[in-house]
């Protein structure tokens, strides 16, 4: 196996912890898949450090029963102990109040090899959709960020 091909293996295990994480609403499991000065930036935040982000995902969390993420096959380029990748992701959340929604979006992701693994070190999403899970609220009108790896992070 070439070192490209493990980080992939790796950073796709990375992937699968902070969905696991996401579905059984365990802030601590999800935090810890990003470096200790990560950022994140979503829904208008821009947050810093691996605790102000598990404090956010329980935030986010508050108000759902359950939340399945699903990622899409990721293009990563790896440059060593740094990677950058393009993730789909689509989610489905069943509300505490009966409601649910779909979110449709990608993470523009840089990844950092410390300590023997890989961790997520700054994570934009671009969010394409969120709404009704039929579809019936408008998609968002982005900008095409150009072919991976070039101007792989959106703007903002």
């Amino acid at each position: 196996m070439t070192d490209d091909t493990a980080a992939e293996c790796e950073l796709r295990q990375l992937h699968a912890r902070l969905v696991d994480a996401v579905w059984r609403q365990d802030r601590a499991a999800f935090a810890d898949c990003f470096a200790a000065d990560a950022e994140w930036q979503i829904a208008g935040l821009h947050l810093r450090g691996r605790g102000a982000i598990g404090a956010q995902l329980a935030v986010f969390l508050q108000r759902s029963q359950r939340v399945l993420m699903l990622f899409g096959t990721p293009l990563l380029e790896v440059r060593g102990r740094e990677a950058v990748g393009r993730l789909p992701i689509t989610e489905f959340a069943k509300l505490r109040d009966g409601g649910s929604f779909r979110t449709i979006g990608v993470y523009h992701d840089r990844y950092v090899r410390d300590q023997g693994r890989w961790w997520i070190a700054r994570r934009v999403l671009a969010l394409h959709y969120r709404g009704a899970p039929d579809f019936t609220a408008p998609f968002a009108d982005l900008a095409d960020p150009g072919q991976f790896p070039s101007g792989q992070f959106p703007a903002g």
